[in-house]
């Protein structure tokens, strides 16, 4: 089972906060760019999976998805989805995506943001979100930069300038990696970019892009503390094909 981290109070007091979560989509740098990777959502059936709180789910319900059905391991994250979201056409369900299986050729699109770092077996989740698609449906997703993975350990140190550098620390060596990310032990696994892409390719899809997401000069003059992202990618954004 993977760690539900996001049920430890004193995590989620601290995610809460964020500016992701206060404020939703408008609250996160990448959707923008993850929006334009998007396929036409009218009439989809879509799976959500690592759903939060619902951000994304009731967004695509808006642009005339059909239905959303939100999968995340956190009992915190589906209480608070179902909170904010008052529509039937939406759905919510706990499941653990290390041993989740969806039923097979149901869904028209697959939508993930910044939770596959959190899973252990990466090829077998691949394999199941392909059998669960129709032929031609999409798979968008989002996961932390293994190079930004890589790079927190150790994390950043500050030159004499006051200018911060990422040392990048074994990164062609992959498996189980700790942070510190509001409490002690967030655990994420570390997998480089080629071992992602050949998971989908071996899965049976068909890459369509691949971004590196950086901030625009628009995005950092609105919010300074974004001027850092740009130093190191931050967030791995790819598109893929059934």
């Amino acid at each position: 089972m993977a760690q539900n981290i996001y049920d430890n109070p004193d995590f989620f007091s601290g995610y809460c906060q964020l500016p992701r979560q206060v404020q939703g989509l408008s609250g996160a740098p990448e959707w923008p760019a993850i929006r334009a990777l998007l396929p036409s959502l009218a009439g989809k059936r879509i799976v959500d999976l690592g759903c939060g709180f619902g951000w994304a789910s009731r967004w695509m319900r808006e642009q005339g998805a059909a239905s959303v059905l939100g999968i995340d391991l956190s009992e915190n994250m589906i209480s608070r989805a179902q909170e904010f979201t008052r529509e039937d056409a939406i759905t919510y369900q706990m499941a653990d995506l290390e041993t989740l299986e969806l039923p097979e050729a149901t869904f028209d699109l697959a939508y993930s943001a910044l939770t596959f770092h959190y899973v252990r077996d990466f090829e077998r989740l691949a394999r199941m979100v392909h059998r669960s698609l129709v032929p031609g449906a999409d798979f968008v997703f989002t996961i932390e930069h293994p190079i930004f993975m890589a790079a927190t350990y150790p994390r950043w140190t500050e030159d004499e300038d006051g200018r911060k550098t990422w040392p990048v620390n074994r990164y062609s060596v992959e498996g189980e990696r700790q942070t510190d990310w509001f409490v002690k032990g967030v655990v994420k696994y570390h997998r480089t970019i080629g071992t992602t892409l050949n998971a989908l390719i071996q899965a049976g899809f068909e890459i369509k892009a691949v971004e590196e997401f950086a901030p625009s000069l628009d995005q950092i003059r609105e919010n300074p503390a974004l001027e850092e992202e740009i130093e190191r990618p931050m967030m791995l954004l790819i598109s893929a094909k059934r």
